[in-house]
Formats: structure tokens, C-alpha cells, sequence
């Protein structure tokens, strides 16, 4: 048996599949970082033992299943919802404003009643109610 004396040690170390690795998780990082999730930015309130002696106005908004609006069970449309919301506002600046949307209404008109809310600076809650009841 010969033992071959010409060889050269390996000291060399193929870094492809590193790299090729390296470049996928490259990618895949800059994928999740700069991709962003739209919607809309709620601040869940934080709760409190102590019970609330303060009593301030509520409305009750429904949205029906038709596109309509209900407030506090009047008919409304949504350029008079926001100026009654502006004047309960004005009476109190605490009041809040409960939304209520029918399972079978359009959810884009349900985000209409939100962005209102929103945009007058309305305390709201939306409202929901259990599956099959």
C-alpha cells in the first residue's frame, strides 16, 4: 500500500452554501422588517378597581344591515350623526359613543362610524354579543 506524498493539505473551505444561506436570511429579514400591517390603531383601556362615580352620556350607534345608522334608535345619516356627536360633545366632553354593528352589515360601513369617532376624539366602544344569541 502507497501513501500518496504529493498531495496538498485541504485548507481551504468552500463558503458557498454559506453565503447562500446567509443571503436568504438576509432577504428574509428585510422581507419581515419593512413589510407593515394596515389597520387601525385602537388603545384598549386599562382597567380599573375602582368603580366609576362619574356618570357621563353615552349614544348608542347602530349601523343596520341596509347601510343605514341609527342613533340611539332615530334614523340619522352620517353628516347628521357627526353634528349631533359634535353637539353631545360640546355638552359633555366625556361622553362616549357605543358602536353596533349588524352581523350582516358591510364591515366598511361599520370602519365609517369608527373614523368618525376617531377623528371628533370620541371615547367608543364597539359593541358585541355572543354567537347564536
Amino acid at each position: 500500500m502507497q501513501v500518496n506524498t504529493d498531495s496538498k493539505p485541504y485548507d481551504t473551505i468552500n463558503v458557498t452554501p454559506m453565503l447562500d444561506l446567509a443571503y436568504v436570511l438576509l432577504v428574509v429579514f428585510i422581507l419581515m422588517t419593512t413589510a407593515s400591517i394596515q389597520g387601525l390603531t385602537i388603545s384598549m383601556p386599562k382597567p380599573s378597581n375602582k368603580p366609576s362615580t362619574e356618570k357621563h352620556d353615552l349614544k348608542v350607534v347602530q349601523v343596520m344591515p341596509d347601510g343605514s345608522l341609527l342613533l340611539n334608535g332615530a334614523g340619522v345619516s352620517l353628516g347628521e350623526l357627526e353634528a349631533r356627536l359634535i353637539e353631545a360633545q360640546g355638552r359633555d366632553p366625556k361622553m362616549s359613543v357605543a358602536i353596533k354593528g349588524d352581523a350582516a352589515t358591510q364591515y366598511a360601513k361599520v370602519i365609517a362610524v369608527v373614523d368618525l369617532c376617531n377623528r371628533l376624539g370620541v371615547n367608543m366602544g364597539l359593541v358585541t354579543s355572543r354567537i347564536g344569541s
